[in-house]
């Protein structure tokens, strides 16, 4: 069973489930006895208890309760009408094709097999016969990673006891 009851204190009204003790004014916080309160309608389905509650604020604000759609078509309408991808971004503003050869772009190509910086300071570090802090900075330099995160990295790296220095010299463990 479900009633739509309103607020003695703000007027808002609500759906309510069964029949509790208490309830509480989802606008205001009041709390009310069940019982005294009024109740605008009662039905057996939450829809219908929704709707009755539409019509009623439909009522207060001089908008006529024929003219609004029942929950039902409502979400129909919504289902059946979504906007597909190309026109919300064309409504936007952005072009649709630049959007899409963007995300092809970013996904294939050099770009998407290139490592993270980290993973080439442990590349680094793996493939070089001298691993020494100034060569590392070297290879990763050339592939566009600073020197202040490389060096970073390395210590992190044995921090983190996932690589080691002995005499100058890095070992991934």
């Amino acid at each position: 069973m479900y009633a739509v009851v309103g607020c003695s204190e703000c007027s808002a009204l609500w759906v309510v489930e069964g029949r509790p003790e208490t309830t509480s004014c989802p606008s205001c916080g009041a709390r009310h006895q069940y019982p005294k309160l009024t109740k605008f309608a009662e039905t057996d389905a939450a829809d219908a208890a929704r709707e009755a509650r539409t019509a009623l604020l439909a009522d207060r604000s001089d908008h006529a309760p024929d003219d609004l759609d029942s929950f039902a078509t409502l979400e129909t309408r919504a289902e059946n009408e979504r906007m597909d991808e190309t026109t919300y971004l064309q409504e936007s503003g952005l072009d649709a094709e630049a959007v899409s050869e963007a995300g092809e772009g970013a996904t294939s190509g050099a770009a998407a097999g290139s490592p993270s910086r980290l993973d080439t300071v442990r590349n680094a570090v793996d493939e070089l016969d001298e691993p020494t802090e100034e060569a590392v900075i070297a290879y990763a330099t050339a592939r566009d990673v600073s020197t202040a995160f490389t060096e970073r990295a390395l210590d992190r790296l044995v921090q983190q006891g996932e690589a080691s220095r002995n005499d100058g010299a890095y070992r991934l463990l």
